[in-house]
């Protein structure tokens, strides 16, 4: 999956990964994550979201990465936010209230940019992007973050029958990608109502890491 796709997925409105309202899990276990009020949560690959109206009302600063400018501009205009807006080497800097996104590409994201994090909620970033792209992803998340704790939302499926994303992030490479960094904490594991795109039975998983 090249930036060439995720744009095009924004121009043309292609946006089924979009959830048209507050994922059910990061509401069900945003406590496991102890935060306390003005803390900064990092929503990776953000879009544009409910989760971060979410986090927002929790008392959170939010700071998110993206790839698509479209995205971002729909973020802020849905939460009636002004945003400033200002250039910073590869990357625009959205800015607005307590909220804070990074427009680009999230490897030329730095760890001084981001400043300090708390937490880091990952739903839609890692099941985004095909497996050895994942490994550079969370060596990268790991630097940014200074290793903050986690709240992972992925998919389990047989990725066999399925090529596009979201992909199957299996147990296995959860560990893989964590344990020398994290005690990992199953949360939740129950069936995909309807399947994957209605095509392929697929789990929700979600996992703390600590």
């Amino acid at each position: 999956m090249d930036a060439k796709h995720w744009h095009q997925r924004w121009e043309n409105n292609e946006i089924g990964f979009h959830e048209g309202d507050v994922n059910r899990y990061l509401d069900q276990f945003f406590t496991n994550l102890n935060l306390q009020q003005g803390d900064t949560v990092f929503v990776p690959l953000c879009g544009k979201t409910h989760d971060i109206h979410y986090l927002l009302a929790q008392g959170m600063r939010v700071v998110g990465a993206e790839l698509s400018e479209i995205a971002i501009k729909q973020l802020f205009d849905e939460l009636k936010l002004e945003p400033e807006i200002s250039q910073h080497g590869e990357l625009l800097r959205y800015q607005g209230a307590n909220l804070t996104v990074w427009v680009g590409d999230i490897f030329a994201l730095t760890a001084n940019e981001l400043g300090t994090i708390n937490a880091v909620y990952d739903r839609a970033a890692l099941v985004a992007l095909p497996k050895p792209m994942r490994i550079r992803y969370t060596q990268h998340l790991l630097e940014l973050t200074n290793r903050a704790k986690q709240l992972v939302v992925v998919f389990e499926y047989q990725q066999s029958e399925f090529s596009d994303p979201p992909f199957s992030v299996v147990a296995d490479e959860l560990h893989q990608h964590y344990d020398a960094f994290y005690q990992l904490t199953l949360l939740c594991k129950e069936p995909l109502e309807g399947g994957l795109k209605g095509q392929v039975p697929a789990m929700n998983v979600a996992w703390h890491l600590s």
